[in-house]
């Protein structure tokens, strides 16, 4: 069978495509230390002095720079404060263009959010219990104005967790916490 099931979720794509790219800087790092050693040293060194052992460059090389983390990678080790799940809907391309609570254009394929309480600017992780996917999402609207909906998300938004095929689905809610509390 082939199609879009037997393919990795997107987090899992991101930490292969995080873990080759690290991967692959630790194997060109040494190389690229020694050749930018080489080019430091004199050219000849003095005779009274011994040439170094070959153990000093090595320990010099090894301690090169390391790759930058992956953003997925990044974005776990961000703090999040659990706030109160439910079900999640969206509202997609008919809305496009109109003004959100916030004053901005709605645009569906954006990431962002409407929560009935939350500030504008507000950053939320939702994710799908159900798959385990997740979205950073931006709150810029007021709503949603069902009594049994916690949130409406984008069009885009709720692609990225897989609950635009079914209309609404369950999530949790986090929000990033930017370590600007007063604790």
């Amino acid at each position: 069978m082939t199609g879009k099931h037997n393919q990795p979720h997107k987090a899992q794509r991101l930490a292969r495509i995080g873990f080759a790219l690290a991967t692959a800087a630790m194997l060109v790092a040494p190389a690229s230390s020694a050749v930018a050693e080489s080019r430091l040293a004199p050219a000849k060194a003095p005779e009274s002095i011994a040439p170094a052992p070959a153990a000093v460059i090595s320990t010099a090389a090894a301690t090169a720079p390391v790759a930058a983390i992956p953003q997925a990678l990044e974005q776990e080790a961000q703090e999040f404060e659990a706030i109160k799940g439910g079900t999640a809907s969206f509202y997609g391309r008919e809305l496009r263009g109109n003004r959100t609570a916030s004053g901005e254009r709605f645009n569906p394929d954006d990431l962002t959010a409407a929560h009935p309480s939350l500030p504008f600017g507000t950053m939320l992780r939702v994710t799908n219990p159900r798959n385990g996917d997740s979205v950073m999402v931006r709150v810029n609207d007021r709503g949603p104005f069902h009594s049994n909906r916690v949130i409406d998300l984008s069009e885009a938004a709720a692609k990225e967790i897989g609950i635009a095929r079914m209309g609404s689905g369950k999530v949790e809610l986090a929000v990033l916490n930017d370590g600007t509390s007063d604790e």
